[in-house]
């Protein structure tokens, strides 16, 4: 297979329309195919619908621990959004590379790829694990089928490297993320007789409000390495109500606990529904026995904090500013990889600030310093 650039492959990978709700499959097939010509053999692991899939290959001595080049597939919506240009066709400007997916992060996936072959070139001392999975975009619910995997093997990696949009600034930690539905039953009736009804909207307002002080008791506890440097709560969804003069049998809002690393959310959530059991449940029930308040999880990824070893130090020596060490607000899959005891840094092409808006970008200069850095794990990983 004739070898292809960085920015060829990411032109061929933001041609995919991976967005969560769509099937990644046809992505995955490309990479498959590609790593195919150049010998390298790959597992597709499907979830349970059989439209998406996670990759994984190895490069390299099987029995031994190696380093994991990780990113996910999918991408965010564009819907709505406002783009100069077709959003899934690159397009180069001033030496940016327009597209979705250039920064978040479809150019880490295109460089990765584009080192196969100086990777297959000569024997290697370690191997170098490909792992690409699905659905991060939607709370990391693609990696935790892949780690599961890696779980069974035999030799698993000793290092991790989440490409994200870092501006290739080397991040050991990360804040974990929890997200909620509440579901609130009400009991209809007409407004005129409000007394008789329960309104369901005026009840998730209570709860709202005491995520609310809790959010502000959360601000106590703070840690300078993060920006904003507390663990944050917020309500980002909310619907209910059919008609103005019905009292509204039924309301549900999303909410998201951002915690630093060691900050454990569940028993704030505990804590939540016992309060709503204890204060609010009974005064519903005394109109009608139906109304309830219940609680679904949506998404949950832990944080992360990396220590340092010799592994993730090999890994910092090889990027143009090893001691420029930082973390991060967004959440990432490198907390999944450390919860395996997989030690994890993040590090990628791009910044975040580009990722998840129209015109989204990556500039060809970051991707040529990705490139270096790839080229230059490769070439210590030879052994000849």
């Amino acid at each position: 297979m004739s070898n292809l650039t960085t920015r060829d492959l990411l032109a061929d990978l933001i041609a995919f329309n991976t967005v969560s709700r769509e099937s990644n499959l046809a992505l995955i097939d490309y990479v498959r195919d590609y790593l195919a010509g150049f010998g390298v053999r790959c597992q597709i692991l499907k979830d349970d619908s059989g439209h998406k899939a996670n990759l994984l290959a190895v490069i390299g001595p099987q029995d031994l621990p190696g380093i994991v080049l990780s990113g996910h597939t999918d991408v965010v919506p564009v819907d709505g959004q406002q783009w100069q240009s077709d959003p899934f066709v690159l397009r180069e400007a001033d030496g940016l590379l327009y597209g979705r997916g250039a920064a978040d992060m479809k150019s880490w996936l295109a460089a990765v790829l584009a080192v196969v072959p100086e990777l297959v070139a000569q024997p290697l001392s370690q191997p170098v694990w490909i792992a690409f999975s699905h659905d991060e975009e939607v709370g990391c619910k693609g990696v935790p089928g892949l780690l599961a995997h890696v779980d069974t093997l035999p030799v698993r990696p000793a290092v991790c490297i989440v490409g994200e949009p870092t501006e290739m600034r080397p991040i050991l930690g990360h804040k974990g993320k929890i997200a909620l539905r509440c579901e609130v039953t009400g009991y209809a009736s007409h407004s005129a007789y409000t007394p008789q009804g329960v309104n369901a909207i005026e009840y998730a307002v209570r709860i709202i409000q005491q995520l609310m002080a809790l959010a502000e008791r959360l601000k106590l506890e703070q840690n300078l390495a993060f920006d904003p440097p507390f663990s944050t709560l917020q309500t980002g969804v909310i619907r209910g109500g059919e008609a103005l003069n019905i009292v509204p049998a039924h309301c549900q809002f999303d909410f998201e606990i951002r915690t630093l690393p060691g900050v454990e959310a569940q028993p704030m959530i505990d804590e939540l529904v016992e309060w709503c059991q204890r204060e609010l449940v009974p005064q519903m029930q005394s109109i009608s026995p139906d109304c309830a308040i219940t609680f679904s999880p949506l998404s949950h990824y832990p944080g992360l904090q990396t220590e340092s070893s010799a592994a993730i130090a090999s890994v910092l020596a090889l990027l143009p500013a090893p001691e420029a060490l930082s973390t991060v607000a967004f959440g990432t899959e490198g907390g999944l990889f450390q919860q395996h005891g997989i030690p994890t840094l993040v590090c990628g092409p791009g910044a975040m600030a580009q990722g998840h808006k129209p015109d989204e970008f990556v500039s060809l200069q970051q991707l040529a310093e990705c490139d270096d850095f790839l080229l230059r794990l490769c070439r210590q990983l030879q052994t000849a």
